[in-house]
């Protein structure tokens, strides 16, 4: 009997759902709520596929790790990271009894984690060079009945849509906590990047008073300036408090973290005004010590994670990608560095 959340893929360990489990069965054969997709493209999120990078050099040996993972677990999930990222294809059998409102033939992007969703590759990613998150290949992935997916738009590149729906939960969540106050001010680190860029835009419309982008380069910040997309560009090593302290001047009261890499948790604190919010998208955050942190430094900052699921984030990401020109002209310039 099939379960809604995928409980009966586990192997291992019993009792466990999805995400947590060491191997899921992949059997491309769907269970009647189930959902069988041709997959073409994964899109690796950004704190796992630096971390393989950083590993395994580029090229050949991210490859073969990539590899490695995903026939050893059944699934994309990274043991350094416990993260994973999305996919895109085509969908090649629904079960008679799924709730996803999905038919044989739609392009679709998942948009729940590899870490949880039954994937196998059957071309060895003879195609991909390693040197990229977004990986072509060819292969199956089951979506359960609690799965969420989005069909692709016909007025975007299918790579560009994937990328903005990677990350669509960011600027969703960004847009909620910053209409629940009256005109903050809002400090996005890594405001340069895919996650950061929107929530930037998704800040300004919310009714944002002042928008801080944070960046770690001189040549990045120059980018984000061009794409007009915040009031203030500052530069500093978000690993580094006392800098993130420095470079913004006046704290925030919306704090949004869209780094990928660890050890930005204190900075983000330290920037962000007594009452304010911190809400933390990249998955190289440490709970631990964002918690510890805080008490430490007697900050009084409600903190969240964001969980990458708001309703309507897929449309709400995509609007902002076709009305922002400052967005677009970032994606695709990400897009272009990766080519």
């Amino acid at each position: 009997m099939s379960s809604p959340y995928g409980l009966h893929r586990v192997l291992a360990p019993a009792g466990v759902l999805p995400q947590q489990a060491e191997r899921l069965d992949a059997d491309p054969r769907p269970h009647r709520d189930e959902v069988v997709v041709d997959v073409e493209r994964l899109n690796l999120d950004a704190a796992s596929f630096r971390q393989l990078r950083e590993q395994h050099g580029e090229g050949a040996a991210v490859r073969e790790a990539v590899l490695a993972i995903v026939r050893r677990r059944g699934k994309m999930q990274n043991p350094v990271t416990g993260s994973g990222g999305m996919l895109l294809g085509t969908v090649r059998e629904v079960g008679p009894e799924s709730p996803l409102g999905l038919r044989p033939g739609d392009r679709i992007a998942t948009l729940v984690s590899l870490t949880l969703t039954p994937l196998r590759i059957t071309d060895d990613l003879r195609d991909w060079d390693g040197r990229g998150e977004q990986v072509p290949c060819t292969g199956t992935a089951v979506l359960f009945g609690r799965s969420v997916a989005a069909v692709l738009p016909d007025d975007l590149p299918h790579e560009l849509a994937l990328s903005v729906l990677d990350v669509c939960g960011a600027p969703a969540l960004t847009d909620r906590v910053v209409r629940r106050r009256a005109t903050p001010s809002v400090l996005v680190l890594g405001g340069g990047g895919k996650s950061g860029s929107l929530s930037l835009a998704a800040a300004r419309r919310a009714g944002a008073s002042r928008t801080v982008a944070l960046v770690p380069t001189e040549r990045e910040a120059a980018r984000v300036r061009a794409a007009g997309l915040a009031d203030e560009v500052v530069i500093a090593d978000a690993r580094d408090p006392v800098a993130v302290a420095d470079a913004v001047g006046e704290p925030a009261d919306v704090t949004v973290v869209c780094v990928d890499v660890p050890g930005c948790e204190h900075g983000a604190i330290l920037a962000t005004s007594d009452g304010g919010t911190v809400v933390f998208f990249s998955m190289a955050t440490s709970f631990s010590a964002a918690a510890l942190g805080a008490e430490g430094l007697a900050a009084d900052v409600e903190m969240l994670v964001g969980n990458g699921y708001v309703p309507g984030h897929a449309e709400f990401a995509l609007d902002l990608l076709r009305t922002e020109p400052g967005v677009r002209a970032l994606f695709e310039h990400g897009q272009t560095d990766r080519s």
